[in-house]
């Protein structure tokens, strides 16, 4: 039988419960706001801004999921769940979600292990889990890549820590290879002048160490000459496109023959029908 007393109990308890309900939101709601607004004026600050590009973004990421994790759980002791309850709570959770997120665990450590042993940084040009691009942020599971075709790549930070990958970035001088390829009735001194003086007049390319010009194979139809010279790493690409050019247009002038494949066609007249 419902007594009076036990209405009123129950009306006391849900409205109990709702408070801390409401309560609980509110504290999610303004609770976020607060890491939103803490991140925002935490990657604006002075002192941040001077850190490592590399570490700025992890430690921003981290620190913006810690606050948020923080305000989850106040929240949810907000709702009235005992401490040690929700330890115990927390821990089975814990360990089911850990079974669930393998891949994201080991993401987690990727980064980790990227941000300690620096194998690249932001603003670096890498190649790495198939896929190229200069970093734009290192992130507590993914890093952020942007083709030079402006598309944006997410990698996976296990990925990139578990696998070989190349910084292009790492050293602040790099080699530019060609392969020129002349005829068979070039002079061999002529050629190699003509490429050195091409080389000379380009202000990108490096002194020392010294360019390499040298025959390098009998082919089939040229002489293939290798020709290495060494660019400071932001010019490669500059050196690459310009002087495969100017080699071309100084090859016309000195008239010195690039070969390439020809084809004969030949034609045979069929036997008209006499009339």
């Amino acid at each position: 039988m419902v007594t009076l007393s036990m209405i009123e109990a129950f009306k006391t308890s849900m409205m109990t419960l709702g408070f801390k309900a409401l309560s609980g939101i509110l504290i999610l709601i303004i609770g976020f706001k607060v890491v939103n607004l803490i991140d925002y004026r935490l990657n604006r600050g002075k002192n941040f801004i001077k850190i490592d590009p590399t570490l700025k973004s992890f430690l921003s990421s981290a620190t913006r999921m810690g606050l948020k994790g923080l305000v989850v759980i106040t929240a949810i002791l907000q709702l009235g769940v005992q401490i040690t309850s929700f330890v115990a709570i927390l821990g089975t959770a814990g360990l089911a979600v850990g079974l669930a997120l393998q891949g994201s665990l080991s993401n987690l450590a990727g980064g980790v292990l990227i941000i300690f042993l620096r194998p690249f940084r932001v603003g670096d040009y890498i190649e790495g889990n198939g896929h190229a691009g200069t970093v734009r942020d290192i992130g507590l599971f993914y890093t952020h890549l942007t083709t030079p075709d402006n598309k944006a790549v997410i990698i996976p930070n296990s990925g990139l820590a578990n696998s070989s990958l190349i910084n292009y970035s790492e050293h602040s001088e790099r080699r530019v290879d060609f392969d020129f390829g002349v005829s068979y009735d070039a002079d061999i001194k002529t050629v190699k002048k003509v490429i050195l003086e091409v080389i000379e007049r380009n202000e990108l390319i490096l002194k020392t160490p010294e360019p390499f010009v040298r025959l390098a194979n009998h082919g089939a139809s040229s002489l293939d000459f290798k020709v290495r010279v060494w660019v400071a790493s932001e010019n490669y690409w500059d050196v690459f496109f310009t002087t495969q050019e100017e080699v071309k247009e100084a090859f016309d002038k000195a008239g010195i023959e690039i070969p390439y494949p020809h084809m004969v066609v030949q034609t045979q007249a069929l036997d008209q029908p006499s009339k």
